[in-house]
């Protein structure tokens, strides 16, 4: 699949602030999102260390290369830098 970090946003209201870093996640559901395009999917992902440890966000990302059923159970690596989410899935 696609190994690259791909640019995620979080869902307004819902994702806690999170600081810029690197974070282990594992993906807890994942959903199409075709009204933001194509290749769009929702994610809730949890972050498995650190002081952000059991936090759960909400994205979406695109160009994941991944179907969302797919991606439930997944793990991964989010990186936030100033501010702007990236994620990684591991295969």
């Amino acid at each position: 699949m696609n190994d690259e970090p791909r640019p995620a946003t979080g869902t307004p209201g819902e994702a806690p602030d999170i600081a810029d870093g690197r974070y282990d996640i594992f993906v807890v559901d994942a959903d199409d999102a075709p009204d933001v395009g194509d290749d769009a999917v929702r994610l809730s992902v949890t972050v498995l260390a650190g002081p952000h440890k059991s936090h759960v966000l909400d994205l979406t990302a695109r160009g994941l290369g991944w179907s969302s059923i797919d991606l439930i159970g997944m793990p991964g690596t989010l990186v936030v830098t100033d501010g702007q989410p990236s994620v990684t899935i591991d295969d």
